[in-house]
């Protein structure tokens, strides 16, 4: 028998956004591996909390948005796990540096200012 995680209260949640950026060229490697994410990465982000995650791109750049608890808390826990490090070492040559990172960020976020619920 297989136990699924309990789902989270969502109305706890909160909405996090950021951008990252491709290389030029490696869009179709982006979204095939994002066609076909691996079971145990898609199991260890829902274990961690993150929920209605979805990525949208227009040409290079991308923007990220999902629901979890606390971003940095969240993220944190699954940073070094094998299968993260396994997955963004996949990614990493896809991606292009991006500018304006606050201190500390790992991420450029997105400050929302608008939710229609």
């Amino acid at each position: 028998m297989v136990v699924m995680p309990a789902k989270p209260n969502t109305s706890s949640l909160r909405r996090y956004a950021f951008l990252l950026r491709l290389r030029p060229g490696a869009e179709t490697a982006y979204d095939a591996a994002h066609q076909a994410v691996w079971p145990e990465m898609l199991d260890l982000l829902k274990g961690a909390g993150i929920c209605e995650y979805s990525i949208y791109r227009r040409g290079l750049l991308l923007v990220l948005a999902l629901r979890c608890q606390d971003f940095e808390t969240t993220w944190g826990s699954i940073e070094n796990d094998p299968v993260n490090l396994r997955w963004q070492a996949a990614m990493a040559p896809l991606f292009a540096e991006m500018d304006g990172l606050k201190s500390g960020e790992r991420f450029p976020m997105m400050e929302e200012v608008f939710y229609l619920a």
